[in-house]
């Protein structure tokens, strides 16, 4: 960053110098230098689309109005999909959800293979509150283009998001009978037997179809090896694939196995003290009342969101420390010291293991990071982030102790499986929330809230990345 700026200035008239220094700048959530060096590098280039769309994205991040920004991208690069994302995005942004929704099934209807519109739009859909017909825009596409193999597997996929089990084998049986047999079809058609509690139509598929290389696959298999009480089953499987890349994903399930055959290598992967962190960093910050008056501004959905665990409230879009806000930037600044502090008394680096083989970062680089703000009975669904390297749990805002209810209503509960799996495992950990009270974990650990009686929780997570490969 530092060499690119100085280039850009000495420079003084290279646009591209200024697109890269802004494209920094956003990679280090540092939003407000992003818009300022794209502004520099449209007046240099004024037709570059690409220098447009970056200006339209990093006021949308900022929480400025992007709409005008990206029609003028749009004008610039008509057929560009995401410029075109990006206007739904920045409509939704703006409070027009509808005229969201409605722009982008207008180029559905023109482009009916469109896959990233059509997730898009199912998302939007779902959060104006239309369960039913959230996948709308796919079911017309599908009526134009029945064979397409690749709407099938969009709307199955999403179907399965929203765990509508009985829908996904419906479109299945219709998928099956407008493009014929696919391998696609069954193995989804085993995932959602096996969720619709189906042991022998699961078991029959399942074998059928045999080990294949395809981790989320594995991942429903494991899932049905253990709803069904095939613990040892599931755990040696589990275990051929947590050397993979994308292991992260079948971690969490290798975990509860051990866990449930009291095999120790659960205790290695879970159950040293130090990998969970408990920092109260309220005193470092301004005001948590003013943090959350902030925070609450940002809550402008009204329903949660597809994919998501939120059950009974809201969650924020975009990168939420991407914002200029001052408090959100004292914020930020407090969980990087915090992070960098749990990070240095974590166990020895281990190369087996998700966590601690994993680079330790130099610099704390941000996934993902967002708030939630939960109304009554609201909670989290016990769930995993397997994108993430470090997760967390920061608490701006809580119901009074009368308002949650009963101890522990309200706590954060580590090591308790998704229910849809059925199993009886208590919490391993407990951790009771408090205002500016910090809780951190590793993104592959299940983890949920319990529910409270009444009152508001207004929360922000974040997902911490690992560190670089030549930082190890």
């Amino acid at each position: 960053m530092p060499l690119v700026a100085a280039a850009a200035r000495a420079v003084g008239n290279d646009p591209a110098l200024w697109q890269w220094a802004a494209l920094l700048h956003r990679a280090l959530d540092d939003n407000v230098a992003a818009v300022a060096a794209f502004e520099r590098a449209a007046r240099l280039n004024p037709n570059d689309a690409r220098i447009a769309h970056g200006q339209a994205l990093a006021a949308l991040d900022l929480g400025r109005p992007a709409t005008a920004l990206f029609d003028r991208a749009r004008r610039l690069a008509p057929s560009d999909g995401d410029i075109l994302l990006g206007i739904a995005h920045a409509r939704h942004a703006d409070g027009d959800l509808v005229g969201a929704i409605a722009g982008l099934d207008a180029l559905l209807v023109q482009h009916p293979g469109w896959l990233p519109g059509h997730h898009l739009a199912a998302h939007l859909r779902w959060l104006a509150g239309d369960r039913a017909g959230f996948t709308a825009s796919l079911e017309r596409a599908l009526l134009a283009v029945p064979r397409d193999q690749g709407l099938w597997h969009a709307l199955i996929l999403l179907l399965l998001q929203a765990e509508a089990h009985e829908r996904v084998l419906d479109a299945i049986r219709r998928g099956r009978a407008a493009a014929g047999p696919q391998l696609f079809f069954d193995a989804n058609e085993a995932a959602a037997a096996a969720e619709l509690g189906d042991i022998a139509t699961a078991d029959r598929i399942f074998a059928a179809i045999g080990e294949i290389d395809d981790m989320p696959f594995t991942v429903r298999r494991v899932r049905h090896l253990l709803r069904s009480g095939r613990i040892e089953q599931a755990a040696a499987l589990a275990e051929r694939w947590t050397r993979r890349p994308d292991a992260n994903l079948i971690w969490p399930y290798a975990g509860l196995a051990w866990r449930l055959l009291g095999d120790p290598r659960w205790q290695w992967l879970e159950g040293d003290e130090r990998l969970v962190g408990i920092l109260d960093i309220g005193g470092a910050l301004p005001s948590l009342d003013a943090l959350a008056d902030c925070l609450r501004g940002l809550h402008g959905d009204r329903q949660e969101q597809l994919d998501q665990s939120v059950r009974g409230g809201t969650q924020t879009r975009g990168v939420l420390f991407a914002r200029a806000e001052p408090q959100i930037r004292a914020l930020r600044a407090a969980i990087v010291e915090a992070v960098t502090a749990h990070i240095a008394q974590l166990p020895p680096h281990d190369a087996a293991h998700p966590l601690l083989g994993a680079p330790r970062p130099r610099a704390i680089r941000f996934s993902g990071s967002w708030s939630v703000r939960l109304g009554a009975q609201g909670h989290h669904s016990s769930h995993i982030h397997p994108a993430g390297w470090l997760s967390s749990a920061f608490y701006a805002a809580l119901p009074s102790l009368e308002q949650r209810g009963a101890q522990p209503a309200g706590w954060l509960a580590l090591g308790v499986p998704e229910p849809a799996l059925g199993l009886e495992l208590p919490p391993t950990r407990l951790i009771e929330p408090k205002p500016g009270r910090l809780v951190l974990f590793p993104s592959t650990m299940w983890h949920g809230t319990i529910p409270f009686d009444r009152g508001e929780r207004l929360t922000v997570a974040f997902d911490v990345a690992p560190g670089l490969a030549e930082e190890g």
